[in-house]
């Protein structure tokens, strides 16, 4: 689809009064008028996917052709006024503008840009404006010959209209806008701080146990000093650090603390498991409860039946798999043993029946999900359950306007999404939310973990995707601190978890991650070593779970095939990227003792979406492709701490084609490519052979590619 974008930029003449005089000797000397800004003009010559007119010194007319559109701005031709610090301009546009970025360069960095600038739809001229005090600030932008890039969103059939670029001061309602906006921000790293505070702290008393039985809740801890103790139970809607006074308390009358609850309990008109639950002590001043202790989610969880957990037999996977017949042949010829099958359970969940939908009770309420995309997932998992592949499922919750049923997604999403976040974090903040968000996960479970096998298997749970890139893929708003989003995830992990346990005693829940790691790609994205050291001080405070990674090594650059030269991917534990030429970093991580689950066991570490470009379907391309693989596989291969790759993409997907990807084992036609033989040759006895001719495009004598990391 066309994405067409029109600026339009007319100066307006700008006045300049001057005093009168009754009677001039002479006719008055009037200087030039000289413009209050500096306009910005485009460089035509730098745009790309679109086409530019100019309509008049500063007016454009902009046609996108592509999904990454931009185009950069003439040099600055002097210094600008520091007080100018607002991007202004009139537009107008039927569709609006979403994720405008703007690069402030030179550079062009993502580091040296700013995202999510939205435009909204107006059909008739109207003002616009981005304050940019920040990143003028922290960029030190402004100086002759300074310009900037304008990124115009990422959808096509956008039809804007744009003039009078210019920056200016602030005017009050833009400064009260902008004090509003800090005292958020402030209040957003203060929660950050809390939650740190929290996990930290060396509290006086202790929850030790808790245990999740048939019918009971059995909660076991400790506490010393005069006062008066309680405990409390804190619901998945609740936060304990932003609570001041707790609703679900017990007196407590003498310590050690041994009590039995219900599991089940009528709580906000809902027929609550408690086993969602987890547990602190407090003591009570007055009007305020004071924590002693940190809460502690559930130990051990009753599982109704005995599975048998999913012993992976090799290395080799497949990611995305969605049952097509041609796919179905390729998990036999390229002996797959492991997938990942995408969930996007808000496309065919409901709160109300309708024709051919199955009806699920949960919570004392019945939910109901179409049957035709249910048996649709049933048939995929079922031809992988009948090869003995190890499933791991990919839960993702579509934002409002992408559910299939508006009273779902007005219920789920996240109050603070915000666009363009593809999908959302789950809204955990109340009791409704939190019940249909656990009635889809057990519905999934109860289906899907079975000893029959009767509907398919699921193994493993992958919680959304690509958390370290939360603002895209996991919205719950933008700028939030790591430490709330993490808050927030673990959530969703321990709802997940704590459900699908009752089914399967083996299953594990992945964290989705990008191939960032200590150093954040964008201003949007976190540190995903920084998210790992959040998860592991969640679990020594609130107790352990068995949770692994999903983690996505693509190259660095995603369309370059030579990921043997990726420089952001280096043997540092502290490297900026972990990419497949330096897996070893990822390998050292989960065999440390600190990293292990309970201090031992090894989290089960999956490359769940990772894929090798063919820049075209030319033979080099090609070559460079499954040059690529053979030195990704040769790393999977010899690193014991990864246990498997799942590659993705199957084939190349149209869309990703049209922006240069190809990651594909087969072409947009289904053909297979090289790397698609190469792949089949891995794990076998041919494999040495098929690989061979590989090592003079990377460059290596053999393949004793394996680095210490230092």
């Amino acid at each position: 689809m066309k994405k067409i974008l029109r600026l339009s930029m007319i100066v307006a003449p700008v006045l300049v009064s001057v005093g009168c005089m009754k009677e001039p000797a002479s006719p008055p000397v009037i200087p030039p008028a000289q413009p209050k800004y500096e306009y910005l003009t485009f460089d035509q010559s730098s745009a790309k996917q679109l086409s530019v007119t100019k309509n008049g010194d500063y007016s454009y007319r902009i046609e996108t052709t592509g999904t990454d559109p931009y185009m950069a701005t003439d040099p600055l031709k002097k210094v600008m006024a520091k007080d100018s610090i607002v991007l202004a301009f009139e537009y107008k546009s039927a569709k609006g503008v979403q994720n405008v970025q703007i690069f402030f360069a030179p550079p062009t960095s993502e580091a040296r840009s700013v995202n999510n600038l939205n435009i909204a739809p107006s059909a008739n001229w109207t003002s616009g404006s981005f304050n940019l005090r920040n990143p003028l600030t922290d960029f030190g932008w402004g100086k002759a010959g300074d310009y900037l890039r304008m990124d115009f969103g990422t959808v096509a059939g956008v039809d804007i209209e744009i003039r009078n670029i210019r920056f200016r001061g602030i005017n009050a309602e833009e400064q009260q806008a902008e004090d509003d906006e800090q005292n958020v921000a402030k209040a957003e790293q203060q929660a950050a701080e809390d939650i740190k505070t929290y996990l930290s702290a060396d509290y006086p008393a202790h929850v030790t146990e808790v245990i999740a039985g048939q019918n009971k809740i059995t909660v076991r801890g400790a506490y010393s000093g005069e006062g008066a103790y309680s405990l409390c139970e804190i619901t998945p809607w609740q936060d304990v650090t932003r609570t001041a006074v707790f609703a679900y308390k017990t007196p407590l009358t003498g310590s050690p603390v041994n009590l039995a609850f219900d599991r089940f309990v009528t709580r906000e008109g809902i027929t609550f498991d408690r086993t969602l639950s987890k547990w602190l002590i407090v003591r009570t001043y007055g009007d305020k409860d004071e924590i002693v202790s940190h809460a502690r989610y559930a130990d051990d969880i009753y599982a109704t039946q005995s599975l048998a957990p999913g012993v992976l037999t090799g290395k080799k996977g497949l990611a995305g798999f969605f049952n097509h017949t041609r796919q179905q042949q390729d998990l036999d010829e390229l002996d797959v043993k492991s997938a990942t099958v995408n969930m996007p359970f808000t496309s065919y969940l409901f709160s109300s029946g309708g024709n051919n939908r199955i009806a699920h009770v949960y919570g004392g309420k019945t939910w109901y999900f179409d049957r035709m995309q249910i048996e649709a997932m049933d048939n995929a998992l079922k031809e992988c359950a009948g090869r003995n592949i190890v499933v791991a499922a990919i839960v993702l919750v579509q934002k409002a306007a992408d559910c299939a049923d508006p009273n779902i997604g007005a219920t789920l999403q996240h109050p603070d999404y915000t666009a363009p976040g593809i999908y959302t974090m789950p809204n955990m903040s109340a009791p409704e939310s939190v019940n249909t968000y656990a009635a889809a996960l057990d519905f999934l479970a109860v289906r899907y973990c079975r000893s029959d096998n009767l509907y398919g298997r699921v193994h493993h749970w992958i919680m959304h995707n690509e958390a370290d890139a939360g603002w895209w893929w996991t919205n719950m708003g933008a700028n939030r601190a790591m430490m709330v989003y993490m808050d927030a995830y673990i959530k969703s992990m321990r709802m997940c978890y704590n459900i699908v346990r009752q089914y399967d005693a083996h299953a594990e829940v992945f964290g989705s991650f990008t191939h960032t790691w200590a150093t954040p790609e964008s201003p949007e994205h976190y540190a995903t070593r920084d998210m790992l050291d959040a998860l592991n001080q969640y679990c020594a405070a609130e107790g352990d779970f068995r949770w692994g990674l999903a983690y996505h090594a693509y190259p660095q650059n995603l369309l370059e095939p030579k990921t043997w030269l990726d420089t952001k991917a280096t043997f540092s534990i502290n490297s900026q990227m972990v990419t497949f030429k330096n897996l070893e970093v990822l390998d050292k991580w989960a065999k440390q003792s600190e990293n292990k689950y309970k201090g031992t066991v090894k989290r089960s570490v999956w490359l769940s979406e990772n894929g090798i470009n063919s820049k075209s379907y030319g033979d080099a391309d090609l070559r460079d492709q499954a040059a690529g693989l053979a030195y990704a596989w040769k790393k999977v291969k010899a690193l014991d701490g990864i246990d498997g790759i799942q590659w993705h993409n199957w084939f190349d997907h149209p869309t990703e084609a049209a922006d240069g990807l190809r990651i594909g084992l087969r072409t947009d036609q289904l053909a297979a490519k090289p790397v698609w033989f190469l792949y089949q040759a891995a794990e076998t006895s041919g494999e040495d052979a098929a690989f061979e001719p590989y090592k003079a495009v990377i460059g290596i004598p053999n393949w004793n590619i394996i680095q210490n990391v230092y």
